[in-house]
């Protein structure tokens, strides 16, 4: 099933095309499988390929583009991309088995509220800096007693002259092992009400007075970080949309969506289906009837996600903005990884209860599925959280608790 995005859709595909095949360097797209991204187990997939000079090459080209950052405006260093030009440049790069090079937290998170908020220095300062990758962001929004109740968070920063001078903890920091920015919110007006009193702050990350920690995953890695924060200085300049008004610009940071792999998400579950086939008939039991059927399962619902991107695609196309439905999306794919994790224990058996042997803490891929597979369910809005949304805003349905 395809869909026709019109004319100007398909030249601009085309150009896509053209551009991507005269400016590949040679004997990047074999270097690694770049279409898979890895599940949530947080073990690195392609961290050794993205070390080679082919990668770097590549960066460089598309940077050389603006086609880093693509869908900022062109103002901002980037190129402009509608949110379907995006679609279909992402579409071109998995197409093509080539990586497509982000900027993580700064480029989907950070980026816009400076945009949206920062003043017009600021954004000529921090943007470019993440474009180049010279600063590279993790998220300090999580605290050991706010993880939902965000506008309840203490770390507090007390102004010092020029300087905010921070202090307290915040925890489930992804990547924060590649950061060198973290952007926060802290309470900076102890009075205020709660919503009132936070200041949205990009503090420098390194050698700053925090003591940043792994926080050991089941799977044996740490892709989260617990921080501490005792008397770390971040100038007023990095406060974006001013003193306690952080409420503001958080917002934006976790409302900000972007279509640009609404079409080819569903990739990497394709594949790893077909891995899982391929581990039925290891194990010979590719013809048990009841196999079969969650094999079955698990396919129809690849297919599903791929024409749930389809339709997220053309709605892209017709002008719409993704809606409340996107949270179907994510409780459809977290709850399909969370049972195929159960398909993959079960056609290991007993094997997938002994990890390999090796230094460290080894586990296979099909045992990181099944291990990971439950944070899915949690992270980015639990599972309950979702259907309350779906509920409430795709539904109409009344607030859960409430006397109607």
């Amino acid at each position: 099933m395809d869909i026709d995005l019109g004319p100007e859709a398909a030249r601009f595909r085309q150009s896509m095309r053209e551009w991507i095949a005269g400016n590949a360097p040679d004997g990047l797209a074999t270097l690694t499988d770049w279409n898979v991204t890895g599940m949530t187990g947080g073990n690195p997939v392609n961290a050794e390929a993205e070390r080679s000079p082919l990668y770097a090459e590549w960066e460089r080209r598309l940077r050389a583009a603006n086609l880093i950052c693509a869908w900022w405006p062109e103002k901002f260093g980037g190129r402009g991309l509608t949110p379907v030009q995006h679609a279909i440049f992402t579409e071109e790069l998995s197409r093509a088995g080539l990586p497509y090079v982000r900027r993580g937290f700064g480029e989907a998170m950070v980026g816009p509220s400076i945009m949206a908020h920062g003043t017009p220095e600021q954004q000529e300062y921090f943007l470019p800096r993440i474009i180049s990758a010279e600063d590279v962001y993790c998220q300090g929004f999580s605290e050991p007693n706010h993880g939902s109740d965000l506008a309840g968070v203490q770390t507090k920063a007390v102004l010092d002259g020029d300087e905010l001078v921070i202090t307290g903890q915040k925890v489930w920091t992804s990547a924060w092992y590649r950061a060198n920015m973290i952007f926060i919110l802290c309470r900076t007006d102890p009075d205020a009400p709660k919503h009132r009193g936070l200041s949205y702050v990009l503090v420098p990350f390194l050698d700053n007075n925090i003591l940043a920690r792994p926080l050991k995953q089941m799977t044996g890695a740490a892709e989260f970080g617990e921080e501490f924060f005792d008397g770390a200085r971040a100038p007023l300049f990095n406060v974006i949309g001013g003193l306690n008004n952080g409420w503001r610009v958080a917002m934006t940071t976790l409302g900000f969506e972007r279509g640009g792999g609404v079409s080819t998400a569903y990739l990497r579950y394709e594949k790893q289906f077909w891995d899982l086939v391929e581990l039925a008939r290891k194990v010979g039991r590719e013809r048990d009837p009841v196999v079969r059927q969650e094999l079955a399962w698990a396919y129809s619902h690849v297919q599903i996600m791929r024409f749930t991107g389809l339709r997220a695609l053309a709605r892209l196309a017709s002008g719409q903005e993704p809606g409340p439905e996107a949270s179907t999306t994510k409780l459809f794919w977290s709850e399909y990884e969370r049972r195929l994790g159960e398909i993959a224990a079960d056609l290991l058996g007993a094997e997938g209860m002994i990890r390999p042997a090796g230094d460290g803490y080894p586990i296979s891929p099909w045992q990181e599925v099944f291990l990971a597979s439950r944070a899915g369910t949690i992270y980015s809005g639990t599972s309950e959280i979702q259907r309350n949304i779906i509920a409430e805003r795709a539904l109409g349905l009344p607030r859960a608790g409430s006397a109607s």
